[in-house]
């Protein structure tokens, strides 16, 4: 085994947020949620972020680690987008209306599952509200196996100019594997059909499932290099069942190595940027013309619960629906879990908060440390400093920073380091979250659960 793969390959958070979401408390209620809102007003940055939760799936992937519901006779589709209509209205009478729309995006579950016209109206309630910035991002996240050609149409009509269809893989026996329908028109029609609308494509993959080889998964690659998306994912599997049960179903066909996982990835990278693609973050590959890829060469591309985004198109995140997290300036707040409690309570007038987390100063900065490393491969201690009206040592200061273990990172090749910045290493690119993670004070003497990065 890789030596790296074997020092490095420990559990540790994803950093889509910081502090991760397990972190969040259960104290935390409606009128904290209430206060930083209307905080968030004066808070950068102004652009709006909406994020709205689909919960339902047809059928349940056994490698889900997503907030999702099967489909069954009690579900109500109406009645749920109802009360997603209703819970807007509760969080943006509180917003200030000169704010604008830079994103709207839509995850789950599959929220391609629903009628495209339900959908449209929750669109059609938030463009009502406010005005959008001159070319935002409107995504929905799609499960191609179920849709048809006119729910792809209906979608583009509901104002959607960027769609993540959830691939996978192109094996069918990975898919069979782990109860996944591969899509139900043939992926070079979908194309078609979006290219000829100006539709903005992600193809999303996973690689550490049951029965991918570095061949299979290769040859699935392959195929969607020649279809050319705008974006391509490559999620690692992160294989948790203490959390998700469904997912013990997976090791009956068995889980690749480590080792192969490590080289399932390694193939797929080097084969997407052979194919013209360049590489952001972990595991998000794009082409030159993207504006993410201008955002990264001049080092300031930036993320939220959305994924990456430019800082044209970054906003505070504003959450509807079960489950959903609110990103806010100061604050997290996630809604309830309960499809049957959250339609009750916004119905009853109130914000259906479970849990949330009210970011003291110093992890503040560290979230700002830590979003730097895992968008832009790189800490300039000064240029956070100078973005926060702090020093650098400050900013160090507010880190678990380390000397020695920067010392030790950088003799394993994962970065170079000086007191100016630490930069990542091609070489150590998928241990950024290790690097990360020493930069974290609240896993000290934590006990909370992780997955590992390869």
């Amino acid at each position: 085994m890789d030596p790296l793969i074997a020092r490095y390959n420990v559990p540790v958070p994803r950093y889509t947020s910081y502090p991760p979401a397990n972190f969040f408390r259960d104290d935390y209620d409606e009128n904290d949620l209430v206060k930083a809102i209307e905080l968030s007003n004066q808070q950068e940055p102004a652009h709006l972020s909406f994020y709205i939760h689909i919960p339902y799936c047809n059928r349940m992937c056994h490698y889900c680690g997503c907030n999702a519901y099967p489909r069954n006779k009690q579900s109500n589709d109406r009645e749920y987008v109802d009360a997603v209509i209703q819970e807007i209205a509760l969080v943006c009478e509180r917003i200030d209306k000169n704010r604008k729309i830079a994103q709207i995006h839509y995850g789950g579950g599959s929220p391609s599952s629903i009628d495209p016209k339900l959908i449209r109206q929750i669109n059609d309630e938030l463009f009502s509200r406010f005005r959008t910035i001159e070319n935002p991002e409107i995504a929905i996240e799609c499960h191609a196996g179920y849709m048809r050609e006119n729910d792809f149409k209906l979608l583009i009509d509901a104002g959607f100019n960027r769609m993540s269809i959830g691939i996978q893989d192109f094996n069918p026996a990975v898919l069979k594997a782990s109860n996944r329908l591969p899509t139900l028109l043939p992926i070079e029609d979908i194309f078609a059909l979006l290219r000829e609308r100006n539709i903005h494509i992600n193809l999303d993959f996973i690689y550490g499932l049951p029965l991918q080889t570095v061949e299979s998964f290769s040859a699935s690659i392959d195929k969607a290099i020649a279809l050319a998306p705008d974006r391509l994912v490559t999620f690692s599997y992160a294989h948790v069942p203490n959390i998700f049960p469904r997912q013990k179903l997976l090791e009956r066909k068995g889980l690749p190595s480590e080792e192969l996982k490590n080289n399932l990835y390694h193939t797929a990278q080097q084969r997407l940027l052979d194919g013209g693609y360049r590489q952001i973050g972990l595991d998000h590959f794009i082409r030159e013309e993207d504006e993410l890829y201008t955002a990264f060469l001049t080092k300031t591309l930036h993320r939220n619960f959305q994924g990456y985004c430019t800082r044209r198109t970054t906003g505070q995140v504003y959450a509807f629906g079960v489950t959903a997290i609110s990103q806010l300036s100061g604050a997290y707040a996630q809604n309830t879990r309960s499809i049957e409690a959250y339609i009750k309570t916004v119905n009853n007038g109130h914000i259906p908060v479970m849990r949330g987390y009210m970011l003291n100063e110093e992890e503040q900065i560290t979230r700002e440390v830590i979003t730097e490393l895992m968008c832009n491969e790189q800490i300039d201690w000064q240029q956070i400093a100078s973005r926060l009206h702090r020093s650098a040592g400050e900013i160090k200061a507010a880190t678990a920073y380390s000397d020695g273990i920067m010392k030790i990172l950088e003799e394993d090749g994962i970065i170079h380091y000086d007191d100016e910045k630490i930069v990542m290493r091609e070489k150590g690119s998928p241990f950024i979250r290790n690097v990360a993670a020493s930069l974290d004070r609240l896993l000290i003497n934590t006990d909370k659960t992780f997955s590992k990065p390869v």
